[in-house]
């Protein structure tokens, strides 16, 4: 079936199925809550961010267990925000790819959340690779620890390095970062004409998402361009989600979905979980981001691909910015929540949870500055009137169902 007959099928049915969703959104009613019920639903709940790129700052000797005023991330952070789970990005830059080094640097970055991270803190967090580990993490109080891979140009197009990265741990895998690789086209390089694009999925891709299914590891879509989703979608037999995208309805960033993509992926099982950048989040935002700009994104974009000192690196972009006179324009904590209405209307509470993106974002919305602050959150989506079950889906109820259906649906090809 082509993607675009898929499509208008997926649509024409997609109304009567989320419907009472949508009716269900506009009963909800705006209210005060007490402190005691924030901190009461907020311990219930399982809070699971599926996207952070801490790890970078690990493999470059930040030491996890301590507090710092750099970045948005570290132990005594995530306790102070109540968290239970957290994907950490293994994450691959584009320079890796002409190197051949794609794979080495994941096996890095895969070592560091394991050795840094879990490794250092063993009576605060866990490895985890699975939901059930998961919520048995919650209940003996600690972090549960779970790896994913940016990059799908990572496996350097080898089913066996796919295969390998899932023993070593990995659940999930986004299938490109900002670079078009051997078998998927990436959203980040779609309108460069001095790329050599795929229109989607190769036929490799295809065997790639086929084997993902078959082993259990989640398929994640942020970053591709948006044929590479409809061929995904068509490909995939299990459910599949973006790790960190918001709302293109209200962004028009193409790193966010379409309410199209938001309506067929909920229709097929999947979620999307929200990405806290402040341009994802706000048209405003956006608008005044310096990567709008050609020469500051070039610019930016040399120092990322060059300077591999983090905190060299940091230096020269900030000087950067203040060269160019960038003045940036932070979202707010509403437009979080209006980005997790905005997916319940269409679809319901049932498919939408929290991708922050903390460490591999510059501007974070205020009220949710880094890991410390997630009850925030939590006291914003009560008072918008979302009842406790909603909201402990929200923080991470829905993200632990489809981690069980993409295992589940492993399972039955075994």
């Amino acid at each position: 079936m082509g993607w675009k007959i898929m499509r208008t099928i997926i649509l024409w049915t997609v109304g009567l199925t989320f419907g009472s969703g949508l009716l269900f959104s506009q009963a909800r009613q705006k209210r005060t809550v007490s402190d005691e019920e924030v901190r009461k639903v907020h311990a219930s709940a399982i809070v699971f961010d599926t996207h952070n790129d801490y790890p970078m700052r690990t493999i470059d000797g930040a030491k996890f267990a301590e507090r710092t005023t750099e970045g948005h991330t570290d132990l005594v952070r995530m306790k102070e925000g109540g968290m239970t789970a957290q994907f950490f990005a293994a994450y691959v830059a584009p320079n890796y790819a002409p190197q051949k080094q794609s794979a080495h640097r994941a096996l890095e970055g895969i070592d560091s959340i394991k050795r840094d991270i879990v490794g250092t803190t063993p009576a605060d967090t866990v490895f985890a690779t699975t939901a059930d580990e998961i919520v048995r993490a919650k209940k003996a109080g600690k972090i549960a620890i779970l790896v994913g891979i940016e990059g799908g140009h990572a496996i350097e197009d080898s089913l066996r390095l796919l295969r390998a990265f899932y023993d070593q741990g990995v659940r999930y895998m986004t299938l490109t970062h900002t670079n078009t690789n051997g078998w998927a086209d990436s959203e980040g390089d779609i309108n460069n004409p001095q790329v050599k694009h795929h229109n989607g999925l190769t036929d490799f891709g295809k065997q790639v998402i086929r084997e993902m299914n078959r082993l259990g590891m989640m398929v994640d879509v942020a970053h591709v361009a948006d044929k590479t989703f409809w061929d995904v979608l068509e490909t995939s037999s299990a459910p599949i989600f973006s790790s960190h995208s918001s709302c293109r309805a209200l962004s028009k960033v193409g790193r966010n979905m379409t309410d199209e993509m938001i309506q067929a992926l909920a229709k097929k099982g999947g979620q999307i979980n929200i990405n806290f950048s402040c341009d994802f989040l706000s048209q405003a935002a956006a608008d005044a981001s310096p990567m709008r700009n050609p020469e500051t994104r070039a610019r930016l974009m040399a120092i990322l691909g060059e300077v591999k000192d983090p905190q060299e690196r940091r230096a020269k972009m900030k000087q950067l910015m203040a060269e160019m006179n960038v003045k940036q324009v932070r979202a707010k904590l509403s437009d979080v929540v209006a980005h997790i209405n905005h997916v319940v209307k269409l679809v319901g509470v049932d498919h939408v949870g929290i991708g922050s993106d903390f460490d591999g974002i510059g501007c974070t919305p205020e009220g949710l500055d880094d890991t410390s602050k997630w009850r925030n959150l939590t006291r914003a989506l009560l008072e918008e009137g979302y009842t406790a079950d909603e909201v402990r889906k929200i923080l991470g109820g829905n993200m632990l169902r489809f981690m069980k259906s993409v295992e589940a649906a492993a399972a039955k090809r075994s």
